[in-house]
């Protein structure tokens, strides 16, 4: 069964930091892109930032860039989301997903095959 289950969530002061991990099960995730969204209450899912299958490049919404690091473990069938600098904005549910390849732009949501359950992220002191 293919699943992805992401963890690491929870409460952080603004200025904080916290890792998000993405586990895979099912498949291998080393010939997978794969992609983190976010998404609050009424609004739309919304990119933040994904690895590519290929060689590992990083693409990153311009409002974590420099904030936010993903990077995979292919050990591990694990990717993960370090985030630094948090800010209230990015109080939301973050997911992460999974797709062999690509007929549009990274944060086309709609290109992913594979999703996870999410986890929620608050920044607030």
């Amino acid at each position: 069964q293919v699943q992805l289950v992401e963890s690491g969530g929870g409460l952080v002061q603004p200025g904080g930091s916290l890792t998000l991990s993405c586990a895979a099960s099912g498949f291998t995730l080393d010939y997978y892109y794969i992609g983190w969204f976010r998404q609050a209450p009424g609004k739309e899912r919304e990119g933040v930032s994904c690895i590519s299958a290929l060689d590992d490049s990083t693409f990153y919404a311009d409002s974590v860039k420099g904030r936010f690091t993903i990077s995979r473990d292919n050990a591990k069938n694990t990717v993960y989301l370090q985030m630094n600098s948090l800010k209230p904005e990015d109080t939301v549910v973050y997911y992460c997903a999974a797709t062999r390849a690509f007929s549009s732009p990274w944060y086309n949501r709609g290109e992913y095959d594979y999703w996870g359950q999410g986890t929620q992220v608050t920044v607030s002191s």
